[in-house]
């Protein structure tokens, strides 16, 4: 999988001529009454990256959706709800599908390894710190954790690593946002070592809220230590 360059994105970014306008309100249509939705992801939670998120923040200051508390944070791939049936619906998962993806990130068996957290660059629909990742392990754990299916995408896309900075609150012009980029321009890149992955899950009523943890991955014995009850009803 051939990452994105930074160049390229913002390419991409400035094509897309406005930003997509996000709203804070609850999404019952998507939800159809589940809580909670998971996703697996890397803790990028350091002073030295909160200091960089504050930043970039700064500059884009009355162009961003009020009230995102959701903690930095690399995003590897997206679970969905739990199932609370079975079979459960298309985007829900259940004990079986975190065996599969458990089971093919032992094969994998990456360990530690170093990525770099960089400047700042856009989606559409949010703005984020870009990740530099020379082994491209991000890319080979995402498709670890994609078992079921032969489409391993992101949401927005193809797989791009990144630490979301916020929400667009409005449809402004991207060229006039990418100004404001230029604050980080000359910015060192943070290093930052990966250990452990995280299984995390948020409140699906609330856009932009808090992440909790359900569960760690450790990287070097490929044990899973669960910090909540599993999400799902025991099995009879």
């Amino acid at each position: 999988m051939n990452l994105p360059s930074a160049a390229r994105l913002r390419q991409q970014f400035l094509a897309a001529g406005h930003t997509l306008r996000n709203e804070c309100r609850d999404f019952p249509e998507w939800r159809q009454g589940r809580a909670q939705y998971a996703l697996w992801g890397i803790d990028a939670n350091t002073p030295e990256v909160r200091a960089r998120v504050r930043t970039a923040r700064r500059a884009l200051a009355g162009l961003l959706l009020k009230n995102y508390r959701r903690q930095p944070h690399i995003t590897l791939a997206v679970c969905g709800f739990p199932a609370q049936t079975q079979p459960g619906a298309p985007d829900e998962f259940d004990a079986q599908d975190i065996a599969a993806q458990l089971a093919a990130l032992r094969a994998r068996n990456p360990g530690a390894f170093r990525i770099e957290i960089g400047a700042l660059e856009s989606f559409a629909a949010a703005p984020f710190l870009t990740v530099r990742d020379e082994a491209q392990t991000l890319a080979a754990l995402h498709r670890c954790l994609h078992t079921h299916t032969d489409n391993p995408q992101h949401p927005q896309g193809a797989y791009v690593p990144h630490v979301t900075v916020g929400l667009y609150a409005d449809a402004w012009p991207c060229a006039q946002v990418a100004e404001r980029f230029a604050c980080l321009n000359d910015a060192p890149p943070l290093a930052l070592t990966v250990r452990r992955l995280k299984l995390l899950r948020y409140e699906a009523a609330k856009i932009g809220g808090a992440l909790s943890t359900l569960a760690e991955y450790d990287l070097a014995s490929g044990r899973m230590h669960w910090r909540a009850p599993p999400p799902w009803p025991p099995q009879p």
